[in-house]
């Protein structure tokens, strides 16, 4: 996971990056040769101004990449930084005027590359600050951001939490620490509870990873952490402070100057994760876009059918518990929560969920709106703001996930969607530990791919009027 963070900065400095070097190369040309002459000057030198700018691109993100700074940095600063792109500009500068001088190449304007390379510097350095100071803001207000939870309480420990709150654009927050008996330093962030106290803090906080940071005395913890953490679907991190020590079966990463052995129990793969997220942002925008026609015909008809609202809110338990109000079409007639104790005895799921095929609470409009699953699409605002994604376990109740079993609580791992492998497959099933077993196939069988078959695969069973 920190490597899926590190990745997601990476590919944004790298766009920044390679965008700000083509409007670079382009600006100064047009200054340099005049808004209608730059392409026909780069023509006359024997070369495509705009395959120019492109290669040009590529060249600048290469030296940059050759001076690390796309790698992870111990103690970021702007200083630092500056001093970095200065000296690839100069590379660049050096590299590409050798090789003028070695070809001999005439056509080339030196005044064109005398601006060229200062003003690249400055506008990379901007762009970097500016990206930078964007992914804090975000990562600020709680956007994409990850909590970790410090297992140890001694100065390892809590040295350790300050190189993750020291890359705050990477989005990990330390929520705070559980306190070895033995240890009397207490540090500065809020201690949660004792090492033994930790499932407690796992289901009353959001807690996504856990970094066990423990002295060898409380070494006897980390089995039962790391088991505990692998049946709820937690990353594990374990900073290794001797030279040369591994973890078997764990992945070991370089974090800021610390090797980290991390123990991840879930899909791992950075890139299409960000491809999934990237894929739910734009396809429910082109789909709120398409169908807004549709959501205000499905608006007015129950407005006129049953009245107001027509939106219903209720809380859910989303990725690693995570509180948000689902958006839905309402179906039921007012005051249908406070019914819900009346139809227990007709719950058709065993087990933790709740499910009645002819519930009485339903209203007119909310039966053919729950046939069709048109209730369901206004959670695309969902899946917009990051709460959900389109593809995904159904996100639970509250009281449902207070009832959960251990092994239940796997199926919050992952981004609750609005259809899912058990929606397309055993939609009828009553057993409610088939519809668990398939979220958690789900989860360990991951791909895009699978998402793009159950997407695929949703669409009949919506016009077919297979909905609950």
């Amino acid at each position: 996971m920190i490597r899926r963070h590190v990745t997601a900065l990476r590919l944004a400095l790298m766009t920044a990056d390679a965008a700000s070097a083509i409007a670079v190369f382009v600006a100064v040309s047009v200054f340099r040769f005049g808004a209608e002459d730059w392409a026909r000057q780069w023509a006359g030198a024997g070369a495509d101004a705009w395959l120019l700018a492109i290669a040009y691109s590529v060249g600048w993100a290469v030296t940059l990449w050759i001076n690390g700074l796309y790698r992870m940095r111990s103690r970021w600063s702007a200083r630092t930084e500056l001093v970095d792109i200065a000296r690839a500009g100069l590379l660049l500068a050096v590299l590409t005027f050798a090789a003028l001088f070695l070809f001999k190449l005439p056509n080339v304007s030196r005044i064109f590359l005398i601006m060229l390379f200062p003003i690249q510097v400055g506008v990379t350095a901007t762009s970097r600050l500016a990206l930078r100071a964007v992914f804090a803001e975000f990562r600020a207000r709680g956007y994409n951001t990850r909590y970790l939870l410090v297992v140890g309480s001694g100065p390892e420990a809590e040295a350790f939490a300050d190189r993750i709150e020291g890359h705050r654009e990477l989005g990990l927050r330390v929520i705070g620490h559980l306190a070895e008996p033995r240890r009397s330093h207490r540090p500065r962030r809020r201690v949660l509870g004792r090492i033994d106290e930790i499932e407690a803090v796992l289901h009353s906080d959001v807690v996504d990873e856990v970094a066990i940071c423990l002295s060898i005395d409380d070494a006897q913890y980390v089995e039962p952490i790391t088991r505990l953490c692998a049946d709820e679907g937690r990353v594990v991190r374990i900073p290794l402070g001797e030279a040369g020590l591994t973890i078997p079966g764990a992945r070991h990463e370089d974090f800021d100057g610390v090797v980290v052995a991390s123990l991840v129990y879930g899909p791992d793969r950075a890139l299409s994760l960000i491809a999934k997220r990237l894929i739910d942002m734009s396809l429910s925008a082109v789909a709120m876009i398409v169908l807004s026609p549709l959501f205000l015909a499905l608006g007015v008809a129950i407005w006129r059918i049953d009245g107001r609202p027509i939106l219903f809110h209720q809380a859910r338990v989303g990725l690693h518990g995570r509180p948000f109000q689902v958006v839905k079409f309402r179906t039921m007639v007012r005051g249908a929560e406070e019914r819900l104790a009346e139809l227990e005895a007709l719950n058709e799921i065993s087990g933790q969920a709740f499910k009645v095929t002819d519930d009485p609470r339903l209203s007119r409009s909310g039966r053919w709106l729950r046939r069709l699953s048109l209730d369901e699409f206004p959670q695309l605002w969902n899946v917009l703001r990051g709460q959900m994604s389109l593809v995904g376990p159904r996100p639970p109740l509250p009281r449902e996930v207070a009832d959960y079993d251990v092994w239940h609580r796997r199926r919050l791992s992952m981004k609750p969607g609005i259809t899912g492998l058990w929606q397309v497959e055993a939609r009828r099933d009553p057993e409610f530990d088939r519809w668990v077993a398939m979220d958690l196939a789900y989860i360990d069988r991951w791909s895009l791919w699978l998402d793009l078959k159950i997407i695929a695969r949703t669409i009949p069973a919506m016009i077919a009027g297979e909905g609950r």
